[in-house]
């Protein structure tokens, strides 16, 4: 992806109108950008498809951003969580112990789980996450669109700053809403052996009928308020990256760019958020470990009275290497897949 300015006029051009309203168009032979028209754009108003998508004079209607936001998000979640998901498991597993986080300690617990369970148990619970992931994603990217046009923020991050964070924290309230039983169901098989929850199904009716129907959402308040910064965050950091980096790098391929803010991305929105993972890590195994953790108030004070405050950020480190890597594949699949999408749909509203 290309950075670098063209001049009004220029074959060129075109490319960098298409660059500012962020759709991979292909430039049209003998159709160059007047003067005005390269103007019209200013650059910091280039971000995202979701706004104002143009394909040769003509609009994207909302349905066809929508299926293609929806597309790409599940498949970019789907990618990126199955590529971290031994590490995911690993995180878990300190988050809900008081055994100090190391990489030595984590390092491990990977070997003992290889040894007695097998290669494949790195991925246990992942059918719980695929579950949860490939709506959540889908939702939440589209939802993240939505907002961004409901709250006309328009790549002027820099002029409506508290805007775009706050299209950032509805599109993940929205998007952890409506799949945050399967989160549960996920942190439940993955810190616990497989005679115990053998499959989702199980797991589910288990959980009804031991705990009740609200255990489903033990720990949400918590989800909520820690997905509020974590998702704000995230987007407002990746969006604001990708503005800069648009105008003032040179010749940068667009899923490397993508890779690079949604990694950057991904390490912010997890240190904002982590305590509070921490907390809703607690309150959604507290049934399966014999402790109890009912409120956030008395999970936090109960963890700080026997742990101490660095409890809090345990496993963080392990965070910001799969983070990154999660949230930047996730972005840059995203944008890949959703851009190839509206290209073809842009070809054929031309022809």
């Amino acid at each position: 992806m290309s950075g670098h300015a063209t001049r009004p006029g220029d074959p060129g051009g075109q490319a960098v109108l298409e660059h500012c309203i962020q759709v991979a168009v292909s430039p049209i032979a003998g159709k160059h950008v007047t003067s005005s028209s390269a103007t019209s754009v200013p650059p910091m108003e280039r971000q995202d498809a979701d706004v104002a998508i143009k394909c040769i004079g003509k609009e994207i209607s909302i349905t066809q951003r929508v299926w293609t936001s929806l597309l790409s998000g599940a498949v970019a979640g789907a990618l990126a969580k199955t590529t971290i998901a031994p590490l995911d498991r690993t995180k878990i597993n300190f988050q809900i112990s008081k055994q100090p986080y190391s990489a030595r300690a984590a390092i491990e617990f990977l070997s003992r789980a290889l040894r007695t369970e097998g290669l494949l148990s790195l991925w246990r619970g992942n059918s719980a996450t695929m579950v949860r992931i490939v709506p959540y994603s889908a939702v939440q990217f589209t939802a993240h669109e939505q907002w961004k046009r409901i709250l006309r923020v328009n790549g002027a991050e820099r002029q409506k700053p508290w805007a775009s964070f706050l299209a950032g924290s509805l599109a993940g309230v929205t998007s952890q809403t409506m799949t945050y039983p399967l989160d549960l169901m996920r942190a439940r098989m993955a810190v616990t052996l497989k005679a115990e929850y053998r499959t989702l199904r199980q797991a589910f009716w288990r959980i009804y009928k031991e705990e009740g129907i609200l255990a489903y959402y033990r720990g949400f308040t918590a989800t909520i308020l820690g997905v509020i910064p974590y998702a704000g965050c995230s987007f407002f950091t990746y969006d604001m990256l990708r503005n800069l980096l648009t105008v003032y790098t040179v010749t940068i391929p667009g899923f490397s760019t993508s890779l690079i803010c949604g990694a950057i991305a991904g390490m912010v929105g997890q240190t904002s958020s982590y305590p509070l993972d921490i907390v809703r890590r607690r309150m959604q195994t507290s049934a399966i470990k014999g402790q109890h953790y009912h409120t956030i108030t008395s999970t936090v004070v109960k963890i700080y009275t026997e742990e101490g405050i660095m409890a809090f950020y345990k496993g963080l480190s392990m965070n910001w290497v799969k983070g990154p890597i999660a949230v930047g594949i996730s972005f840059a699949t995203h944008d890949t897949i959703r851009d190839t999408l509206r290209k073809v749909i842009c070809e054929d509203n031309d022809t």
